[in-house]
């Protein structure tokens, strides 16, 4: 099936579907604002719950999918597991209705729904093996703005990040997960929410990126793992295959 085209400027229908963290959340928009939402936080609950979820919101909505014009997902840093429910529930949809897909980040979601106009934003997700996906961001108007790609960090070097900003730092996201020594006399720094990202908050990106058309076709979407899964890298170390994923 084609892709359903999508004109520039116009209001513009969006699912949102948000599976890379515990909290699970799908959201329904229309012209940028939030029309429907649902949030569960389950660490493993995420392919029940969406379905339930998206239905829920139809219904609250007055919508069916064939009303989409735009399918978004957040395609990571975060859970393996949560980030493939998400990703091959919006590439099933994109396919079936013939809507156009937009990947957005974790760690931008964090950041847009922390927004406070003032302070340095530090983003932060746990992606374990006392790692950390990290991303900075500097306030403005109506938002914030990436600086540089997210990066793992460990806890010396998130500190060192936090300790080289010269400005007030808010840090969001996995902030419980942190060692307390990464925040010990830091006066400039301080711990907030959005402890996960939401579907609702991505609203916020997915429309301008909709309507610049950032789009991607279903089987062009990517995982943002940032590195390679557990049971792969486990693997190949056990049979000496070399590192995963083979080349092709």
């Amino acid at each position: 099936m084609g892709v359903k085209a999508v004109v520039g400027g116009g209001f513009l229908k969006i699912l949102v579907i948000e599976t890379s963290t515990p909290a699970s959340s799908v959201a329904l928009g229309d012209a940028g604002s939030v029309v429907a939402a649902a949030e569960r936080v389950d660490r493993t609950g995420h392919a029940g719950f969406i379905v339930t979820a998206m239905d829920f919101c139809f219904d609250q909505a007055g919508w069916g999918p064939q009303d989409l014009d735009v399918v978004a997902v957040d395609v990571g840093p975060g859970l393996y597991t949560g980030i493939r429910v998400g990703i091959s529930t919006a590439q099933g949809l994109g396919a079936a209705l013939g809507v156009p897909l937009l990947a957005v980040s974790s760690l931008d979601g964090l950041a847009l729904g922390a927004a406070t106009g003032r302070r340095h934003i530090v983003a932060v997700v746990d992606v374990r093996r006392r790692q950390f996906a990290v991303a900075s961001y500097r306030p403005v108007p109506g938002g914030v703005v990436r600086e540089g790609p997210a990066q793992l960090m460990d806890a010396d070097r998130l500190r060192a990040l936090l300790e080289s900003d010269p400005d007030d730092v808010l840090v969001v996201g996995d902030t419980p997960q942190i060692p307390d020594e990464v925040f010990r006399g830091l006066h400039r720094v301080k711990k907030g929410r959005p402890r996960y990202p939401a579907a609702g908050v991505l609203i916020g990106l997915v429309e301008p990126a909709a309507q610049r058309e950032d789009f991607v076709l279903p089987d062009e979407i990517r995982p943002m793992y940032l590195r390679e899964p557990d049971v792969a890298i486990n693997w190949a170390v056990l049979r000496q295959e070399g590192p995963w994923p083979p080349s092709p």
